[in-house]
Parts: C-alpha cells; structure tokens; sequence
C-alpha cells in the first residue's frame, strides 16, 4: 500500500526500489543458504561429533547447542543432529531442549555480523569465494569457498536492500507508517509475518537492521520485530515438522513453547529492555539526530537480538524437564507397535538434510537387516535338517522381508549420495550399500539354497543321521558366530572384532573340510537314497561357507571405512 501511494503521489521511483529491496532480500536469503549448506557439508560431522560428547547435562547441552548453531548457521540443522540423537537413544527430550535453548543463541551470529557493516567488502568476498569454488580440487575446499561467497550474497544484498530504503528517510506517508510501528504488537505481527513468508528469522533481523542503519526503525520497533521473528520461525518449524519422525515434532513443539514463553516474558517490558541494550552498546556522542540514530541502533538491534536469546536460556534452562513433560503430554511418544513387516523404522528423507545424521541411520537400518538375516541363519540349522515344512517356509518369507528391506535401504542411499557430500562420506555410502548386499545375499542363501535342501530331505523322506547333523553343527555355529560379529563390528565400528571375523576363516575352512569328508565316508552307507542325501547335504555344507565368506566380507567394510582417509579428493574433484 505504501509503495502504491508513492507510486501516485511520484515522488518515489517505485519500480527502482521494489528491484532494490526484492533483489537484496534475494540475495541475501540465497547467500544464506549457500552458507548454511556449505558450512553444514564441511562442519556437519564435526559439530555432530561436538554436540554428542557435550550433551551430559543441560548446561553443557546448550552450549554446545550455541557453538554447533553458530557455525552452521541453522537451528533446522541442529534440530535434525538433535532428532537423530532421540532416535539413537542417545540423549533424552529433556537434554534435547537444552540443545534448542542454545541453538537460538547461534542464530544472533549472524546478525552481529551484519552490524559491523562490512557489507563495502561484500564483492571481494564474492569474487574471492567464487575463485576458490572454480580452481580448489578438493571438495572441502570448494565448500570453503562457497562459504565466503554466500557471506559475501548476504553482505551485497543488505547493501542493496539498504541504498533501495534510503529513499524512504524523506518520504512522510512511510515515516508515518513507521510511526505506529512503536506498538510493540504491530511489530511482532510484522517481524512473525514476514519470517514465516521468507522462511527465515536471520533475513527479518537484517531487513529490521538495514531499516535502522536509514533511520527508519527504532530500537523499541526493532525489538518488536526481533520478537516476531522468534515467533515466525518456530511456527513454520513446527509446521515442517508435520509428518516427520515423532521426535521432530517434539523438537519443534518445544521450540514453539520456548519462544512464545520467551516473548510473553519480555513483552511488557520492552521500554525498559531497550534501556539496558542502549547502555551496553556503543554510543557516538559526536554526532546529532538521525544520523546518531542511525549509527547507534543497528548495533542496538543485533544485541538486543543476542541478549533477548541468551536470557530467555538462563531463564528457562531451570524448566528443561518440566518442559519435556509437556511437549510429551502433547505430543506423546510413539507406542511400540509391530512394524510391518519389511518398512524401514530408521530411515526419513527428514535426516537427509545432514549427511552424517544420515549415515547414522543408515547403518540403524543395514543393523536391522543384520538381524533379521543373523535370525535367519540361526533358525536355518533346525529348519532345514530336521524342521517342519511350515518352519521351512517360514526362512522363505524371512527372505522375502529382508528383500523388501534391503530394496528400501538401498533406495534411500541413492538419495543421499546425490546430496552435498565429502570424504569419507561417498567412500561411507559405497560401503553401506555393500553391507546391505551382502546381507541381502545372505538371506537369499538361507530363503532359497537351504531352505530348497530343507525341502528336497522333506520330499525324499530321508532322516539325516545324528552323526551327519553333529557334523555339520559346527560348521553353523561358527557362520552364525562370524554374523553375529560382523554385525556388532558393522554397528559399533569396532575394527579390532571385525578383524577377528576376517581371521575365522580357517576354523570355517577346517568345519566344512570335516564335514566333507564324514559325508565322503557315508557315500558307501546301506541307506536309501544315499546319493540324494549326499547331493543336499553337500549343498549345506556349501552353504554354511558361502554364508561364512559374506559376513567376513560385511566385516571388511568395517575396516575399509574405518581407514578411509577424511582428506581425499571426492569424485568430482
């Protein structure tokens, strides 16, 4: 509406500002992600590192929650570190809040960035971060560059969002408009409105600052805007949360209640708020008027922004478990209830945000199959020797879920690996789905090679003697034993057990080789149907080995990721 009377009243070049502050707002929330995503491939692993050793109570969780945001510059990143923590059991809701207090503290980053106006090295800081982009041959150095670069968008932007707004110091209607921006509710709504329509709380801070910097904005206004954009950003968090992992939508409920709890706090103290941010915060007393103004109330903003987030976290850090008690109540946890039969349980395109997260639940899920294919060769013995046809089909429909899972982990793996990644995370995915094979391979050993000797003994009614099965016993235990290994070595990244799975291949050679011969023995045995007997226990025989090999190779994958080097050129480079 403003815009459209300026256009009438000509006194405004409408078109050259609405290009100005659209294409700033542009670049500024395209340089943002650019860095977050950047920041978010080259850090992310680390800052998931730092966030799962800094978690053992509510004071360290929140400042590990402040350390991890303010680098990767996304709380919707730290919420998805923090949702794969939940899932993994690793930390609790209660621990998971303290982490959310302190994520809204990283967030103020970025706006003290902004107050320091260095936006006149924004092109050099393009220009430079591009060059890195076009000749670095590693990808973690590309990632580099792309990270100036965006923080150079950012600054280029603010700038132009700044000389389109000046215009504005001279034009009464908008002043006007700006006037009634002192009721502190018409600036939440504002602030709340806008960071829900750009998706982004830092892009509302810095439109309020840049408005600052022209004198447009009071300090009062600004705060209320701030106090908006907590709101804004939560909200649309809360709403992204729908349908996602239940522990999401717990995260981002509690998110919701923290901010709005944090707002109604301060809401009626604002005047007095704005006093203490003027008396910590630099002053220019030399000069007069708007321009004093202008010089001091940007910095004002950016602090009382940070200051408004690090005492809502003293204040409510008390309050983490009541907190959680709630959010619970709410939304309650998710009822153990029996899984169909094949769906993956740990995989959600939610965690594909964060490439090590990812991972994480990859291997959750691969350790699932694990154990449905250790399961599987643990019943095979019984079944396929002396069971009952209905214990033979059942490794049959075993196979047929296990099929279904591998297909699904496989699939997922192919999304992730077209995200932004660097090493060893492409050498990670190639080793995932080689797990996932060769359990896929193991099971379809059990659901079709034994379980077709199962039924061959079923069809010619012939009992394997007690001597064969005593035989042959070993020779399972000691696959079932490698599968158990590897599998633990697979989910615990335990080199040193891997290893002892790679050494076991002797004791399987020497089973199998003692079983072979024992039936070499019988081929002479007055029995009937010796020879059909000795064709599918053979097979067994064979089996077990071929069973034997692919958890030794499951375990390699083990020892291969564990000494992949984290410095290598990715594939692109």
């Amino acid at each position: 509406m403003i815009l459209i009377a300026a256009a009438e009243s000509s006194s405004l070049e409408v078109g050259a500002m609405i290009t100005g502050l659209g294409g700033g707002l542009a670049l500024f929330l395209y340089g943002m992600r650019k860095m977050t995503e950047a920041l978010k491939t080259v850090a992310g692993a680390r800052m998931k590192a730092l966030l799962g050793r800094l978690t053992t109570n509510r004071f360290s969780a929140a400042l590990a929650g402040a350390g991890v945001t303010a680098v990767i510059q996304s709380s919707s990143i730290t919420t998805v570190l923090v949702v794969g923590f939940i899932t993994s059991g690793l930390l609790t809701l209660s621990q998971s809040i303290g982490i959310i207090l302190g994520a809204n503290i990283g967030t103020t980053v970025t706006a003290q960035i902004i107050a320091f106006k260095v936006t006149k090295y924004a092109l050099v800081m393009i220009a430079g971060g591009f060059l890195v982009e076009l000749v670095a041959r590693r990808e973690k150095i590309k990632q580099y560059g792309i990270t100036v670069m965006g923080l150079g968008l950012i600054f280029f932007g603010m700038n132009l969002m700044s000389d389109a707004a000046s215009p504005l110091r001279a034009y009464e209607p908008f002043m006007a408009v700006m006037q009634q921006m002192r009721n502190p509710l018409l600036g939440i709504l504002a602030g709340a409105v806008f960071t829900g329509l750009v998706q982004s709380s830092s892009a509302t801070t810095g439109v309020a600052i840049v408005m600052a910097s022209e004198g447009l904005v009071s300090l009062e206004a600004g705060i209320a805007i701030i106090f908006g954009a907590n709101i804004g950003t939560c909200i649309t968090a809360l709403i992204a949360g729908i349908g996602r992992p239940r522990e999401a939508l717990q995260a981002s409920l509690a998110h919701v209640i923290f901010n709005l709890a944090g707002v109604a706090l301060w809401f009626a103290f604002i005047p007095q708020f704005a006093e203490a941010v003027r008396l910590l915060s630099p002053v220019y007393p030399d000069v007069e008027g708007a321009a004093r103004r202008a010089l001091e109330t940007p910095r004002q903003i950016a602090n009382a922004h940070t200051l408004f987030n690090v005492g809502n976290a003293l204040v409510f850090i008390w309050f983490t478990t009541p907190l959680a008690w709630v959010v619970k109540k709410i939304v309650p946890p998710k009822k153990k209830a029996e899984e169909e039969a094949g769906e993956p349980v740990y995989l959600d395109d939610f965690y594909l945000q964060q490439p090590s997260v990812a991972l994480d639940r990859a291997r959750l899920e691969i350790g699932r199959l694990g154990e449905i294919v250790v399961g599987m060769v643990d019943k095979s013995f019984h079944a396929t020797v002396k069971g009952l046809p209905g214990e033979v089909a059942a490794l049959h429909h075993d196979e047929q879920v296990a099929d279904k899972l591998h297909v699904a982990i496989i699939s997922w793996l192919g999304k992730l690996s077209l995200g932004n990644l660097v090493e060893p995370q492409p050498r990670q995915i190639y080793e995932y789905i080689a797990a996932a094979n060769y359990l896929e391979n193991a099971a379809d050993i059990v659901g079709a090679s034994l379980v077709k000797s199962g039924r061959k003994r079923l069809a010619a009614q012939v009992p394997m003697s007690k001597g064969t099965i005593e035989m042959l016993r070993p020779l399972h235990a000691e696959a079932l034993k490698a599968g158990k290994n590897a599998l633990r070595a697979f989910a615990e990244s335990d080199a040193a057990l891997a290893e002892e799975v790679s050494r076991s291949k002797a004791r399987s050679n020497k089973f199998a080789a003692a079983a072979q011969s024992h039936l070499m023995k019988r081929l002479v045995a007055e029995e009937p149907e010796r020879l059909t007997a000795f064709r599918f226990e053979s097979d067994i025989i064979d089996d077990y080995r071929r069973l034997h090999t692919l958890f030794r190779r499951l375990a390699k994958t083990v020892e291969e990721v564990e000494t992949a080097e984290p410095e290598a050129e990715s594939p692109e480079g």
